[in-house]
């Protein structure tokens, strides 16, 4: 038996967001709106998300014991994920500075504070987390041998999701993990490096997918997403929505796909529903502030 549907490792940013006309160019100024502050990060985000759906979460993470930290902590416990595996101190919280322009799309630089020192020690001594938790999901926002020790704590049982952003060169321990590795263009292109030479998304999956994980997602904002496994590759369509600001959404998407997988749906029914959950949470600002419940997602 499982205390926890989802245990997410990752990052804990507070977002620092203005609204642009336009991006500047090098050496340019470029005045914005009102500067907003949101509680963020790729793991919070993904913590956040899940728990809204209804799903039983957890993260782990780390804090700075600051106003920014305690701005997460208030928001991960008001959504109702557990925190035990929150740690504070060490460093400064994490901060990501973003802009988004009219159209919504978004442009972020992040600097990492405490996601840095979550380190391999402290998966080790959360084994028990691990070990009560259906699927665990992590990102790159914290050091990579976090996440290979991650994957070297992995429940025989449960399964690893893993979105590789900010997008690096895998070892081949933490690829072989992967069920699914979720993947934007972006990051398909780097992590394919000199062997992505089509432009065809569907050629990016097949692949991803003999560099050894066991599925691979690649998502294609306003086009979907396509799915891949040892069946072969297929389309999943995305939702059409007005889209205010993307910031998040491929976090509530990854979150939305993790749960669904874990409660025992097939890959393509679980990205269907994370596209659901993704366009949902595009309508809305900011983060976790935009992420929908299980009952907003079925009014889509």
């Amino acid at each position: 038996m499982y205390d926890y549907d989802l245990l997410v490792v990752g990052s804990a940013n507070a977002d620092l967001v203005i609204d642009v006309e336009r991006r500047p160019a090098a050496g340019e100024t470029v005045l914005g709106g009102d500067l907003a502050v949101h509680p963020g990060g790729k793991g919070a985000n993904q913590a956040v998300a899940a728990a809204r759906l209804g799903a039983g979460t957890a993260l782990l993470a780390r804090v700075g014991d600051d106003a920014y930290g305690r701005l997460l902590l208030d928001s991960l416990r008001a959504s109702g994920v557990d925190t035990v595996g929150v740690l504070v101190g060490g460093a400064p919280t994490g901060v990501a500075l973003i802009t988004v322009d009219p159209s919504g799309d978004n442009s972020i630089v992040v600097s990492p504070g405490a996601n840095a020192r979550l380190a391999p020690a402290d998966v080790r001594a959360a084994v028990s987390l691990f070990l009560a938790s259906r699927v665990v999901s992590a990102q790159l926002e914290i050091p990579l041998e976090t996440v290979v020790e991650v994957v070297r704590n992995l429940s025989p049982d449960s399964r690893f999701v893993l979105n590789p952003s900010p997008p690096r060169p895998l070892p081949t321990e933490v690829l072989a993990a992967c069920d699914p590795l979720i993947v934007n263009e972006h990051e398909a292109r780097v992590i394919l490096g000199e062997s992505c030479v089509s432009e065809d998304p569907a050629d990016w999956a097949r692949l991803l997918l003999a560099k050894g994980p066991r599925s691979v997602v690649v998502t294609l904002g306003a086009e979907g997403a396509l799915v891949a496994d040892s069946s072969g590759v297929s389309s999943v369509p995305s939702v059409k929505v007005d889209a205010v600001d993307t910031t998040g959404a491929g976090d509530a998407f990854t979150a939305a796909l993790a749960w669904r997988l874990g409660a025992g749906a097939a890959l393509e029914e679980a990205a269907a529903y994370a596209a659901r959950v993704g366009a949902a949470a595009v309508t809305r600002r900011g983060a976790q502030e935009s992420y929908p419940t299980a009952r907003e997602v079925g009014l889509l």
